[in-house]
């Protein structure tokens, strides 16, 4: 490549607005890949620390015991603070002994809420890497339209009107839509990669939810089925004592 083509000159020497541009893009660039190697981490953290409770969840410890052991655990996170609000909540109605129903219904809030928090804390910086992939080429473009501009408004003062005139100011205009799209490709692939990542972690925590809302519901039939069972052993125990 010619001395007067080279990338690092053909940057330095672009007009002030193009040089404004390219540096946008690469803080958009860096900014994505920031984001990008911290929902990495988030998510494959999120998913160990979800596999590891469920494990803990279906090994058959009471539910309880369960509650009291995360109950100190400052870092709750997941699956574990899903189970924490929706188990507080089921402790507090059962307390005040409401119908059962009542509990169901609250406990299944709480886990809705829960989830939901959950969810936006795991998605956090998704947006941002829309708005990266999306915004980052128009931005890109704009900078090449604004070069080629200037490029051509150049060469309109120029007695001789040929193609190694116009060419710089072409080339380090075209260089804002590379930048561009070099921002944005990285920041698409990755908004839909952790897109899906989450979805799959949100789908596994609702259907967790829904199970342990079944868990609930039963333990609280058995606990309404204990004192008619009382009551009907005692009745036959009163007619067996009258025979």
């Amino acid at each position: 490549m010619p001395e007067s083509l080279n990338i690092i000159d053909l940057i330095t020497q672009a007009s002030l607005l193009v040089q404004i541009v390219m540096a946008l893009l690469l803080l958009a660039s860096l900014l994505s890949w920031v984001i990008i190697f911290r929902m990495s981490e988030r998510l494959g953290t999120a998913r160990n620390f979800d596999q590891q409770f469920e494990a803990w969840f279906w090994s058959g410890e009471d539910l309880a015991k369960l509650y009291q052991g995360i109950q100190g655990s400052p870092e709750r996170q997941g699956l574990e603070q899903i189970f924490y609000v929706g188990f507080s909540e089921y402790l507090r109605m059962h307390k005040k002994r409401q119908p059962k129903d009542d509990i169901i219904d609250g406990v299944e809030r709480k886990l809705r809420v829960g989830l939901g928090r959950q969810q936006l804390l795991l998605e956090s910086g998704l947006t941002t890497l829309a708005s990266i992939g999306s915004v980052a080429p128009y931005v890109g473009l704009f900078g090449t339209v604004w070069g080629i501009m200037n490029a051509f408004l150049g060469l309109s003062q120029n007695e001789q009107a040929t193609l190694a005139a116009v060419a710089p100011g072409i080339a380090e205009a075209l260089i804002a839509t590379a930048m561009g799209l070099f921002a944005a490709i990285p920041a698409v692939l990755a908004y839909n990669h952790f897109t899906a990542k989450s979805s799959r972690l949100y789908d596994s925590r609702a259907l967790f939810c829904d199970e342990m809302t079944g868990m609930l519901q039963r333990e609280t039939s058995n606990e309404n089925l204990q004192p008619s069972t009382q009551v009907s052993q005692a009745n036959q125990s009163n007619q067996v004592a009258g025979l």
